[in-house]
């Protein structure tokens, strides 16, 4: 069944200007993206997207750094998207990632590490919507 996720390339990829590299992966692993779109988050933005999080102790450096510089938040289709995103990007620690997975490449940090994406359906659903709301975007 085809699925959606949302992916952000984060702040920091986009600054070490590794944006093409990640798109060319993404569409090597069978993806379609749907969405696209470039993003200067505001704190308040931050915020909202990672609500989830408020009551943790990273809360509040993950929304600055989210805010820190622009970001491509895209919406990716495919069969399985979500955990085929997941496997791809790697676990959030790159330093714990599997080689060639796009944290283990490209990531600096826990924080700092080139991309996200949707962890489960409903998940995806409110994260598309939280940045595709309005635009014609069809619910998962």
């Amino acid at each position: 069944m085809t699925e959606k996720t949302l992916a952000i390339i984060k702040p920091d990829a986009v600054k070490k200007k590794i944006i093409g590299r990640i798109i060319q992966r993404i569409e090597d692993e069978g993806f379609k993206i749907s969405g696209l779109k470039m993003l200067l988050l505001t704190k308040e933005e931050a915020q909202g997207f990672y609500i989830v999080h408020k009551d943790k102790p990273f809360y509040a450096s993950l929304t600055d750094f989210m805010s820190s510089g622009e970001i491509l938040v895209m919406v990716l289709e495919r069969e399985n998207a979500i955990i085929h995103w997941r496997e791809v990007m790697g676990a959030t620690d790159p330093a714990l990632a599997r080689p060639g997975t796009i944290r283990h490449t490209h990531g600096f940090s826990i924080e700092r590490n080139a991309v996200h994406g949707s962890d489960s359906l409903p998940t995806a659903e409110w994260e598309i919507g939280y940045f595709y709301k309005g635009e014609g975007k069809q619910p998962l």
